[in-house]
């Protein structure tokens, strides 16, 4: 099954991509490369789309568990290498995950399965980066 996406330029750095399910999202470089910081950087992007492929994993595992969940939010901080092509080098992923009676095991669990079985954003980023996370629960009234 192949995965489609075109990359059109606009102008200067600021480029257009838009995906094979016809979605679209702009991308600015930085000014130092001629952007002018209108959109997101494409390293930026393959960072979102990390967290993105996390965070539909762990809340499709857990309305499956039957786990009350009102909220999901995975916060991304990424190091890259000095020498290019400036890989990502280090990525620590914290979810932060409200709800009411969570089960902190199964919670545990959904982020292990995603990181370790069904991410693919993870597996490929993990080929240049160590790759840690932190799961915080916030229980609701």
């Amino acid at each position: 099954m192949a995965t489609t996406a075109r990359i059109t330029w606009v102008q200067d750095a600021l480029f257009v991509g838009e995906s094979g399910s016809g979605h679209t999202i702009t991308m600015d470089g930085s000014p130092d490369v001629g952007g002018r910081n209108l959109a997101a950087r494409p390293m930026e992007m393959v960072l979102i789309g990390m967290g993105g492929c996390t965070a539909i994993d762990v809340a499709s595992m857990l309305r499956k568990q039957r786990q009350d969940v009102r909220d999901i939010i995975v916060e991304l901080e990424a190091e890259r290498a000095d020498d290019h092509p400036k890989v990502f080098n280090r990525v620590k992923l914290v979810y932060r995950v409200r709800g009411k009676n969570l089960n902190r095991a199964l919670v545990e669990r959904a982020v292990s399965l995603s990181d370790e079985k069904y991410c693919s954003a993870t597996a490929m980023i993990r080929k240049s980066a160590a790759v840690t996370h932190e799961i915080v629960l916030e229980e609701v009234a």
